[in-house]
């Protein structure tokens, strides 16, 4: 009896070892505590889930019971969303009601959480605040000097979001002013913009989808967000498979799987088949071994490599706009997409093969120069991008020497480069072996 007894505490350790390996349980927080009161006061059922620390993707959830396809992970009431409605049920509303022209739902959230933000102790929301990061790594967040380190096409979408967010912020400008009687201090110094980025990226980073009818107080934008306590912790797997949304009979948002999960494991959601700069510009992270990456080409490179003195040069390029052939070009796992190729084909048509250039659009062969000629550019860019490539990651391991400050987004964009590096050695790999089949 005594062996087996010791066989079991042997077991009862190994779990114990191997749940740690897996991830931290985070209960015993006292922000998680406390937030879990607020939650069950609002009607939440505890669940499975406990919020732990993970090795690899830092905070999320975990499952105390092995999951099967179909289970229900979680399922948060009505009452725990924070929406437009929510806004409109506060202090705020009437200023919002009066307000011409209507603020846009977004701004609406935004300014929610700032004013609940700054009422400290006093805020209703306050468990859930806790829980929320201080800080966020989206790009309009990064500092110039990192956001100079991102691919291009990334390095443009970031700018565009910083403007966008610039011009959120002075255009409610007035809006906020007008809520001064709700503040004893300027509400100038509450709703700076530092104020509005961090609530914006909030927003942007963790709201579901959640539609709401149309109201007549706020402009005609969308109004599709919810946040949502506690399920947000939830992080994202492109391989996760799970349905989730509001449950009009229970009047809950809920989440089901639709694949296996072992007890103690980490339980992902999965936000929708993104590559890595689309999950980095919104959500200010990227996916190791994503599936769904891409290394986008930009119409600048794909230029460079072509003979100016090409006398169909400005037709070809005009025929590519036309047929919206400049954008979504790419290298994935597995070699140049279909448009790369296509795009390049009609850039290498001879000029004696240039009037068979609808053909080519559709995928048709004009010729062997031409599919040789469009294999040889195809490499040249993907060797081109390594390079460029490669040297980016040099400078960040500098910058990351220098600047202890910036090491978290520099090690954020690291990791981008450093799958966009794997994807073009194997890109470059296939075109390799195509060429070799085609010589």
């Amino acid at each position: 009896m005594k062996k087996s007894r010791g066989r079991t505490s042997r077991k009862r350790k190994r779990r114990h070892v191997q749940s740690f390996m897996d991830g931290v349980n985070c209960s015993h927080k006292l922000e998680y505590i406390n937030l879990k009161k607020w939650l069950k006061d609002r009607g939440f059922e505890d669940s499975n889930l406990r919020p732990a620390q993970f090795w690899d993707t830092g905070r999320g959830l975990m499952t105390t019971k092995a999951l099967q396809a179909g289970d229900l992970v979680i399922s948060l009431p009505e009452k725990c969303l924070l929406t437009t409605g929510t806004v409109l049920s506060s202090c705020l509303g009437e200023y919002i009601m009066k307000w011409k022209p209507p603020v846009s739902p977004l701004i609406a959230l935004c300014t929610f959480l700032i004013a609940e933000k700054h009422a400290g102790e006093k805020s209703l929301w306050k468990p859930y605040l806790d829980v929320l990061p201080k800080t966020y790594t989206c790009p309009v967040c990064l500092e110039r000097d990192v956001v100079s380190l991102l691919p291009e096409p990334l390095r443009k979408k970031a700018q565009e979001q910083r403007t966008m967010v610039h011009e959120l912020y002075m255009s409610s400008k007035a809006f906020f002013s007008s809520l001064q009687p709700l503040f004893a201090e300027n509400t100038g110094t509450i709703f700076n913009y530092s104020a509005l980025e961090w609530a914006w990226c909030t927003i942007n980073t963790r709201t579901i989808y959640m539609k709401h009818s149309q109201r007549e107080c706020f402009s005609l934008e969308p109004d599709v967000y919810a946040l949502a306590p506690y399920l947000d912790l939830l992080n994202h797997s492109p391989n996760a498979q799970v349905k989730a949304a509001f449950n009009e009979q229970t009047r809950s948002y809920e989440i089901w799987t639709n694949s296996q999960c072992k007890k103690y494991e980490e339980v992902f959601i999965c936000y929708g088949p993104h590559d890595n700069q689309r999950l980095l510009l919104e959500y200010g992270f990227v996916a190791m071994n994503n599936p769904h990456s891409s290394v986008y080409v930009s119409s600048d490179t794909l230029l460079k490599y072509f003979p100016p003195l090409d006398k169909q040069r400005n037709a070809k390029i005009s025929i590519l706009k036309d047929h919206d052939f400049l954008e979504n070009l790419t290298f994935g796992w597995d070699g140049p997409s279909w448009r790369l190729f296509t795009a390049l084909k009609l850039l290498s048509l001879g000029a004696d093969e240039f009037t068979s250039w609808r053909r080519t659009l559709l995928g048709d062969v004009i010729s062997a120069r031409n599919e040789q000629q469009t294999l040889t550019m195809t490499a040249k860019i993907c060797h081109f991008l390594i390079e460029e490539t490669q040297r980016a990651l040099l400078q960040i391991s500098q910058l990351k020497r220098n600047k202890e400050n910036l090491k978290t987004q520099l090690t954020l964009v690291e990791a981008l480069r450093l799958e966009d590096l794997k994807i073009l050695q194997k890109s470059a790999e296939i075109l390799c072996n195509l060429n070799m089949a085609t010589t």
